[in-house]
């Protein structure tokens, strides 16, 4: 198990605060960096933040996690329904060794017909959603466990 943990966030998540607030919550995505970066520190872990809104950046980012052995706690955001390249990604990352909990702010289940499909949840690890930055928090709390 790896103490370092890369916590990536996908597209449009750089909007936390003003984007869709009713769905997402207030939290900015600065606010939500800082809270996970403390949660981290009170489990243990280490943690490096990042986010994109670029697909291939993301998955370099996961070959990066594979190959240095780190554990990553994904929110794919829109990529999380229709990414392949995300998803063989994640499924490289585990077949390295890493964990992947795959996050999510709202719960994909309750919401469009479209959300309700995930690529990488056929790799992770387990997955967290519906809890808005709590699920990063909780995700951070099962890598440490």
């Amino acid at each position: 198990m790896s103490s370092h943990v890369l916590v990536l966030s996908g597209p449009n998540l750089a909007a936390l605060g003003t984007r869709e607030p009713e769905v997402y919550g207030s939290t900015t995505l600065a606010q939500l960096h800082d809270q996970v970066t403390a949660e981290a520190d009170a489990v243990g872990l280490t943690v490096d933040c990042r986010q994109t809104d670029d697909e291939a950046e993301l998955v370099g980012w996961l070959h990066e996690a594979a190959r240095a052995g780190w554990d990553v706690v994904l929110n794919p955001a829109a990529f999380t329904h229709y990414s392949y390249a995300l998803g063989d990604a994640c499924a490289h990352l585990v077949g390295c060794g890493s964990r992947l909990v795959e996050v999510h702010l709202s719960n994909p289940a309750a919401r469009e017909s479209f959300r309700q499909h995930s690529v990488v949840a056929r790799s992770a690890t387990g997955t967290v959603a519906g809890f808005g930055p709590g699920s990063y928090l909780l995700a951070l709390r099962a890598l440490a466990r």
